[in-house]
C-alpha cells in the first residue's frame, strides 16, 4: 500500500485544525508518509491569482505520488472567473465518487437524541458538473448531469458498506415524481444495489426527507442514506446540525484508487487564528485516513479518545460546551490516544 499522504492545510482556521491532526497522529506513531503542501484561495491570492486552479503545479505533482490526502478547510470565492473549489477539482481529477459522512451524536451534547446513521453523497455530477450557460439577457441553465455508471458505483459503494457494518436498509432520496429522468436513473440503481446486497430500499423525496430529519431523525438510525449531489449536500449538512456541531462531522472521497479526507466544516476566517476552531472533525478524519492506509489500531485509538474527550466536557471547545483552545482540545485527545496505544 502507497503510505505517503498528502496534506493541505488550506485557508481561515484550516492550519490550525490540521495541525491539530497532524499532533494527534504523531503522538500515535503513525508510519504514514505525511508531505504538506500548498492549496486553496489564500495561496492564489499571495500568488497574484494567476493560476487557473487553486492547486498549484507542484502540489499536483505530490497528489500523484500519493495514495491519500487530507484536505484543510479551503475558501471558494463566489466570483465570476475564480478557480472551482479544491474539493470539486480533486473529486473530478480522482473520480472520487463517493462522498462519505457517517453522523453520530454525543451523549454529553445532544441528551436525548442518539443518531447513527451514514450519508453517502454523489461527488462527480448532478448540478456540481458545473455545466452552465447563459441563454439570453439575464437569464442561465444549469444542467443536472446523472449516469447510470454514476449512480451504479456510488450506490454499490454505500452497499457495501452497509453489509460490511451489519446494516440492513438503505434510503435513496430523490424527486422523482418531478425529476422523472434523472432521479429514474438513480433509483433504478438503488433497488439493484440494494437487491443484490440482501438490503431493504425506501425512496424518499427530498422535501419529505428534510422534514422527517427535524421531526424524526432517530428513524434512520442504521440505515445508509444516499442520494446525487445537491440533495445529499443539503440532508448531510441538516444531519451535522442534528449532531450539535459541524465542528464533529468527519468525511471522506473515496474512489477506487485514491481518497480525499476532510472535515465536513469550512474555512471559517472570521475565528482564524483565535484558537477557538473546534479540532475534532479535522482529528476523527485524520483518523479514518490512518485506518484507510492500514493503521487500524490508530484509528480506533483515536476515535476512541476523541469520544471519551468529548463526552468529558473538561477540554473542549465553546462551540461543544467548553472554553478549552483548539490545541488544548487535540492535546487532550492526543494523550488519550497514545495512552490507549500503550496499554
Amino acid at each position: 500500500m502507497n503510505k505517503k499522504a498528502a496534506v493541505i492545510p488550506g485557508d481561515g482556521i484550516g492550519p490550525e485544525v490540521v495541525g491539530a491532526m497532524l499532533e494527534v497522529l504523531r503522538s500515535c506513531n503513525t508510519g504514514i508518509e505525511i508531505i504538506e503542501c500548498e492549496a486553496g484561495s489564500e495561496q492564489w491570492e499571495r500568488n497574484g491569482r494567476r493560476d487557473s486552479t487553486y492547486i498549484p503545479e507542484a502540489t499536483s505533482q505530490v497528489l500523484g505520488e500519493c495514495g491519500a490526502c487530507f484536505k484543510g478547510p479551503t475558501t471558494t470565492i463566489p466570483e465570476p472567473g475564480a478557480p472551482r473549489s479544491v474539493a470539486v477539482t480533486l473529486r473530478q481529477r480522482f473520480e472520487l465518487y463517493a462522498n462519505v459522512r457517517p453522523v453520530r451524536t454525543y451523549e454529553r451534547i445532544t441528551p436525548g437524541r442518539d443518531l447513527d446513521f451514514v450519508c453517502f453523497r454523489e461527488a462527480t455530477e448532478g448540478l456540481y458538473a458545473g455545466v452552465e450557460s447563459d441563454v439570453g439577457p439575464g437569464a442561465a441553465i444549469a444542467i443536472r448531469k446523472v449516469t447510470r455508471r454514476g449512480c451504479d458505483r456510488l450506490l454499490d459503494a454505500a452497499a457495501r458498506w452497509a453489509v460490511e457494518r451489519g446494516m440492513s436498509r438503505m434510503v435513496a432520496i430523490t424527486k422523482r415524481n418531478i425529476l422523472k429522468k434523472t432521479d429514474g436513473i438513480f433509483w433504478e440503481s438503488a433497488r439493484r444495489a440494494a437487491g443484490a446486497a440482501g438490503l431493504g430500499v425506501d425512496e424518499i423525496y427530498i422535501d419529505n426527507m428534510a422534514q422527517q430529519m427535524v421531526l424524526r431523525p432517530e428513524q434512520f438510525n442504521g440505515a445508509v442514506l444516499a442520494s446525487t449531489n445537491l440533495f445529499m449536500d443539503i440532508i448531510s449538512e441538516l444531519a451535522s446540525g442534528l449532531a450539535g456541531s459541524i465542528g464533529l462531522i468527519y468525511s471522506a472521497n473515496i474512489g477506487d484508487a485514491f481518497a480525499m479526507f476532510e472535515a465536513a466544516h469550512g474555512s471559517a476566517p472570521d475565528i482564524a487564528g483565535r484558537g477557538a476552531a473546534n479540532p475534532a472533525a479535522a482529528i476523527l478524519s485524520g483518523a479514518w485516513m490512518a485506518g484507510h492506509m492500514g493503521e487500524a489500531d490508530v484509528r480506533d485509538a483515536i476515535f476512541s479518545a476523541a469520544e471519551q474527550v468529548i463526552n468529558g466536557g473538561g477540554a473542549v471547545t465553546a462551540d461543544i460546551g467548553g472554553s478549552a483552545t483548539t490545541s488544548q482540545m487535540s492535546a487532550a485527545i492526543a494523550g488519550a490516544a497514545a495512552a490507549s496505544l500503550r496499554r
